[in-house]
């Protein structure tokens, strides 16, 4: 206890001293230009935490949100339960999503990533740069209503361009947009299945075999359906033409 006392003691004077001066590693100083250059161990800071958001990041600015949600409606359409898994949907709807937005990511890296590693460009600018492909991506795929709904929210009625919509307004339209439009393609997918269904069920109700459950009977006669229209690759293939109509 005593040595711990006498080494909290040694140790007062640098901590005084350290609070005195201001944190080096920490700063922001300004241009010549009137611009501002981060520290790099700011820039690091900033950096690592743009890193923690990419799971935010992936599903409210890409296509994730769209696929994973009419791939969920179809596996409940089609009645197979946990079949695919969630894992297999998942992976299915990032590498789609990957396979989507290759030319924003693309865009992004050469406006602002490529630019700032090779010191070209600041760090501020280079964020603006690279935000700018999926900002322009988000704002194509919005629908106006959503977005004159959380502008009257913010309590903005309008702007005088698109580059003035801060993301605040931008991210949530545009989520909710996706969500419309992905129970939208479910809802198309849904009725042929729904279809099957009712004529199953009506036929055992005729048959009088009202003790089995029609989803046991309909659940072949749907995987055969989906199997013979090549349902995987017209569903994959409707998702990803949505998003370039």
């Amino acid at each position: 206890m005593r040595l711990l006392l006498i080494g909290l003691i040694a140790l007062l004077p640098e901590a005084a001293l350290a609070a005195e001066q201001p944190l080096a590693l920490l700063t922001m100083k300004p241009g010549e230009d009137g611009t501002q250059t981060y520290s790099a161990s700011l820039q690091i800071l900033l950096i690592m935490t743009v890193l923690s958001l990419l799971p935010a990041m992936l599903m409210t600015m890409t296509s994730f949100t769209r696929i994973i949600v009419v791939l969920a409606i179809l596996r409940q359409a089609m009645g197979t339960m946990q079949t695919p898994s969630n894992q297999i949907l998942i992976g299915l709807a990032l590498f789609t999503s990957l396979f989507i937005m290759t030319p924003v990511f693309e865009e992004a890296y050469s406006a602002g990533l490529e630019p700032y590693m090779a010191e070209e460009m600041d760090f501020e600018t280079a964020m603006t740069a690279g935000i700018a492909p999926f900002r322009a991506f988000m704002l194509s795929q919005i629908r106006e209503p959503d977005l004159e709904l959380f502008s009257s929210l913010a309590e903005k009625q309008s702007y005088d361009s698109e580059d003035d919509i801060p993301l605040s307004v931008l991210l949530p339209s545009f989520v909710t947009s996706e969500l419309k439009t992905a129970f939208q393609i479910g809802f198309l997918i849904f009725i042929p299945f729904l279809i099957i269904d009712l004529v199953v069920a009506s036929v055992l109700m005729s048959m009088g075999m009202m003790m089995l459950s029609p989803m046991l009977i309909s659940l072949p006669f749907k995987i055969m359906l989906f199997v013979l229209v090549d349902g995987w690759s017209l569903v994959i293939g409707t998702i990803a033409a949505s998003f370039y109509s």
